[in-house]
């Protein structure tokens, strides 16, 4: 699918992963909305990057929020473009170091963002996508962010390697449901990038991380993450699939 002139939204769009997608979708042309939180820094986000880009404040888990940002993005022409980032962590052990069972409430906390808010783009977008009429044979192309921890969790990510795993399990699946409605769906698997999440660690402690990631020794990139987003957009036989984006890497335990 050609991404010029078509209307996308990404979750999560204002800071890491997304922002590096709505800039690449910008990049290319599209009018962009960006769904993110209240408290994100979206608006100074979308102040920046002009007229192609918009905020809508979102909770991928309110339904209504939702509804709201993919018509925003209809205003400026038929939602063909979804790119679901949002995502949160927990740490988080099946029984901790004192012998207590693991929180329930943060495993369904991190559960209900990461997969049910997950379930909530494929089912909201996917809706608005099939009202359009067709270009070039496809309505649209939704995909979603997973995680290498969704096939080799560490020690204390039981509900994040949980609700990325579901992440994994519902693409084939979604791409299966959407095909009838000419809907392509495909999952982003990172590993280590440079994001927010990592900016808080000491630098030595970033440099002994990265230097894990057999080739290249390095963080990934947000911009490497929306350029693997723009290629699974753009080329229309990828579909159903979940691409690892991590340069080789395989976590160990800890």
């Amino acid at each position: 699918m050609r991404i010029a002139g078509m209307s996308a939204v990404v979750t999560g769009g204002a800071s890491g992963l997304g922002l590096g997608t709505v800039n690449r979708l910008a990049g290319a042309g599209a009018q962009v909305v960006i769904a993110d939180l209240p408290s994100s820094p979206g608006q100074k986000v979308a102040d920046e990057l002009g007229d192609q880009v918009r905020f809508v404040p979102t909770d991928v888990t309110d339904e209504d929020q939702f509804r709201d940002a993919l018509a925003a993005a209809g205003e400026a022409g038929p939602l063909r473009i979804l790119v679901h980032c949002a995502g949160i962590n927990h740490t988080l052990r099946t029984v901790d170091r004192d012998g207590r069972p693991g929180e329930l409430a943060g495993f369904g906390k991190v559960i209900e963002v990461n997969l049910v808010g997950s379930y909530n783009a494929l089912r909201l977008g996917g809706a608005a996508m099939a009202a359009t009429e067709p270009v070039d044979g496809e309505r649209g192309v939704i995909i979603l962010t997973a995680s290498v921890a969704a096939y080799e969790g560490q020690i204390g990510q039981i509900a994040y390697s949980a609700s990325k795993g579901g992440v994994v399990a519902m693409t084939i699946v979604a791409a299966r449901d959407l095909a009838g409605r000419s809907i392509r769906v495909n999952t982003i698997a990172p590993g280590l990038m440079k994001t927010p999440l990592f900016d808080a660690l000491r630098e030595d402690v970033q440099t002994s991380l990265a230097a894990t990631v057999p080739n290249p020794k390095r963080f990934g990139s947000p911009d490497e993450y929306g350029h693997t987003a723009q290629f699974l957009i753009e080329n229309a036989y990828v579909n159903g699939e979940t691409v690892r984006l991590d340069g080789a890497i395989r976590m160990a335990p800890r």
